[in-house]
């Protein structure tokens, strides 16, 4: 019997010290993203991890002509991957950053607004572009085969899977995340939907500079 209470104490002991490990991680994850969203000086471990976030993709712009990461450097930008036919978190988000855009005056000029569509079957090229008119703001949109679609996901770490709906249609899960990136295509932190305004403008006032 002491033997047994021994072997469960062990094991008991085992799990609480698995316990402590996760939750070291954990909170290591949590101060990270911490670190993102509060900028970091250049060259520090945080900087460079987040230099992760991006990289090369060839998308296609509403008029059919290519957009690249290189297309976008020079300028700041709020990038955001959806669908047209969202019924919530995409328009609002959209919206969203229209208006902050109109909050910051002449220094909302400064940074693009990129709607990436992960929807290939249904959003084309001229889908796109009628969707972002609908904001009445300045917008890229953008969309591509889904060999592109994946690697710029993969680079932005986004996650999208569509959704079977009854009668043989689809609704996309998706990152809701905003996507902030320097004009030399650093991440820099993003915008979420359950932030404040003033939260949010203080992030794009930082990423203009």
């Amino acid at each position: 019997m002491q033997g047994t209470e021994q072997k469960a104490g062990r094991k008991g002991l085992a799990r609480l010290r698995a316990g402590l490990w996760v939750a070291a991680g954990v909170s290591v994850l949590i101060a990270l993203a911490v670190i993102y969203d509060r900028g970091h000086p250049p060259g520090d471990p945080a900087s460079q991890y987040a230099s992760a976030f991006g990289g090369p993709f060839v998308l296609t712009a509403p008029d059919g002509s290519s957009v690249t990461d290189k297309t976008l450097a020079g300028k700041p930008y709020a990038i955001f991957f959806g669908f047209t036919r969202c019924p919530d978190v995409c328009p609002t988000s959209l919206a969203r950053m229209a208006r902050l855009r109109k909050q910051l005056g002449p220094d909302g000029a400064k940074f693009n607004i990129v709607f990436v569509s992960v929807d290939p079957g249904h959003d084309k090229p001229a889908d796109i572009g009628n969707y972002v008119a609908l904001f009445g703001t300045p917008m890229i949109g953008l969309t591509g085969t889904e060999a592109q679609l994946a690697q710029i996901k993969k680079g932005y770490g986004v996650y999208s899977a569509k959704v079977p709906q009854p009668g043989g249609d689809y609704t996309i899960d998706h990152t809701a995340a905003i996507y902030l990136m320097t004009a030399r295509g650093e991440f820099s932190g993003t915008i979420d939907a359950h932030e404040p305004d003033a939260t949010a403008l203080a992030k794009l006032k930082r990423l203009i500079g």
